[in-house]
């Protein structure tokens, strides 16, 4: 054998599978599992009458064996000495007949067998009572009872009936002589024997008084152990009960006291004490909970009205600023504001100011920076009202929406946007992907979306949104709507996060980039609204694939092949994300 062969071999059976547990580990497991269901209170109950019936049986047997082996040893000492008398006084053809059995004044049955045969009651004898018990049933083989002088006592079996005999038997020779005949030597089986009758019928009335006082006492035990394993259990019930009314929501129920000294008053002790840090651990948490509660909502209401707070100022400023720029700029400025305004006609003239003054260019600048800036607050304004909506949880108009339709507009619209780039709409084969939801809503999901892919990949980069047929996690039937991009991606920790409110990737916050870092958390709070999921999967270099789910809605009419993701494009991700938002 090549060395590593018992390895290999042992690795072989190894990697088979295990063998089913057979009958035995069947039953055991069975009893392990009715053992596991059975109350404490039965377990207990049950094993104290066990033990008990036990000590009972054990008791009675040995009892019965006992008294029965002794009354069979007064009869074994009392055939013992008639064998040696019919051996000392030889006559045994004078007082047994060979073949027949006959009674003594005493409680022993002499018999003569003869070889192969068994023995019957001697007709002659005048002490045979009427209606004698059958004989006993001996051996008939060559070799019993054995060898001259060799006696055996055993218990044998009535020829009918129950009964039972003990019979002491040897083998003997005795002389015979016919008239005018030489002595013949003939050999047989000396029988002595005692009826077991009596002593069966006292054993059977001991058995069954040992059964009759036996089940009184297990009875009465059973009572007994009932009330006192009751009574001293008493106290896990009040325990299970407590436990219950602090499951319902009663944190100040305790266990009642007892002494501590037992084991049940030790475990209600320190019950009472881990319930007591409970209940101020569930308060401290429950005020915990509330003051955030408070602050959450003075937040919220803080962002609503700051919200609406800023929105007349900036649409003011972005007023001006557009009209600004609107009529011209500084150039014409002399014409807004009168000829007679010296400042504004020094302003307006394209020489070098004097000390102080700006150009037309710089004012021009400034001005396209204020519109740039408040057009980009607003933004933000908007932004954080929306979201204020959202964790009010106002009503959305919900309708029936094609999917499929806004998909397209967004596709279009970013056409328009960003010419230079690649941007595709995949549509997988099925129903109608209609959606029960607020189409100005959706309309703002899908383009922060398509925007959050624009804004976040260099320019050039390709964008495919692609829409198909799939379930929720519930197993619903759903629209797919996939953003595509082949741009740098994100890392996991990047991903986790990205659905975080005011989170960016680019931890400079880089205006260049764009962005508020609320755009997805707005389509995150918006798909929740409509029962929908969404989710991201992406690795650095692998671009980003952010992918939502909304619910079907009943009016659409799905095939068969809709329920499942297997529609979908091959090249579309699988659920495996990085990172998910119900």
């Amino acid at each position: 054998m090549k060395p590593g062969a018992k390895a290999d071999s042992g690795k072989f059976q190894a990697d088979q599978p295990p063998k089913p547990p057979g009958r035995s580990g069947l039953h055991w497991s069975k009893l392990r599992q009715l053992s596991s269901r059975t109350p404490l209170r039965t377990k207990l109950i049950t094993a104290v009458l066990v033990l008990v019936i036990m000590a009972l049986a054990a008791i009675s047997v040995a009892s019965t064996y006992m008294l029965r082996s002794y009354l069979v040893s007064q009869h074994d000492n009392a055939i013992k000495p008639i064998i040696t008398q019919f051996n000392a006084t030889n006559d045994l053809p004078s007082r047994v007949h060979p073949g027949f059995a006959s009674p003594t004044p005493s409680i022993v049955v002499l018999g003569l067998q003869q070889t192969g045969s068994q023995l019957t009651w001697d007709p002659f004898s005048r002490t045979l009572p009427g209606n004698p018990d059958p004989l006993p049933l001996l051996p008939t083989r060559a070799t019993w009872p054995g060898p001259f002088g060799h006696a055996v006592i055993i218990t044998v079996p009535a020829l009918t009936g129950p009964n039972s005999w003990r019979v002491m038997a040897e083998t003997v020779q005795w002389q015979t002589q016919a008239p005018g005949q030489p002595a013949q030597t003939t050999t047989g089986v000396l029988i002595v024997t005692v009826d077991l009758g009596n002593i069966n019928a006292l054993t059977r009335e001991l058995i069954l008084f040992d059964l009759l006082v036996g089940g009184a006492i297990v009875i009465g035990l059973a009572i007994v152990a009932i009330a006192v394993i009751r009574a001293n259990l008493r106290p896990l019930d009040d325990i299970e009960l407590t436990a219950g009314q602090i499951a319902a929501g009663h944190l100040d129920h305790r266990i009642p006291e007892r002494d501590p000294r037992t084991e049940v008053g030790s475990l209600g002790r320190s019950l009472n004490a881990m319930l007591s840090q409970i209940e101020t651990a569930f308060h401290a948490r429950e005020e915990s909970e509330r003051a955030a509660h408070r602050s959450e909502e003075r937040m919220r209401r803080f962002i609503a009205d700051a919200s609406h707070e800023l929105r007349t100022p900036l649409t003011t400023i972005r007023g001006f600023a557009e009209y600004y720029r609107q009529r011209g700029g500084a150039k014409k400025i002399k014409s807004i504001f009168g000829a007679t305004d010296s400042a504004a006609s020094s302003v307006a003239t394209d020489t070098a100011p004097s000390s102080g003054g700006m150009t037309a260019e710089e004012l021009d600048r400034i001005m396209k920076r204020l519109e740039s800036e408040a057009s980009r607050m607003g933004l933000l304004v908007e932004d954080l009202l929306q979201l204020a909506r959202l964790d009010q949880q106002r009503p959305l108009d919900k309708r029936p929406v094609d999917l499929l339709t806004l998909a397209a507009d967004a596709v279009q619209d970013a056409r328009l946007v960003a010419p230079d780039r690649a941007i595709d709409l995949d549509v997988a084969p099925g129903a109608a992907f209609l959606v029960d939801g607020d189409e100005q809503r959706l309309r703002q999901v899908i383009g922060n979306l398509v925007n959050n892919a624009l804004t976040h990949t260099p320019a050039g980069t390709s964008v495919r949104v692609a829409i198909a047929s799939g379930t929720l996690k519930s197993g619903d039937p759903a629209v797919v709507l996939d953003v595509i991009d082949d741009g740098p991606g994100m890392t996991a920790e990047q991903a986790q996060r990205a659905f975080e409110r005011f989170y960016r990737a680019d931890a400079a916050r880089n205006r260049a980039s764009g962005g508020t870092g609320l755009g997805l958390a707005i389509v995150a709070g918006l798909v929740a609204a409509h029962g929908g999921q969404v989710s991201v999967k992406t690795s650095p270099g692998q671009g980003a694939d952010f992918r939502v789910k909304l619910p079907l809605s009943p009016d659409a009419l799905p095939t068969e092949d809709q329920f499942s993701d297997d529609l979908a494009p091959d090249d579309l991700p699988s659920d495996d994300q990085a990172s998910t938002r119900p």
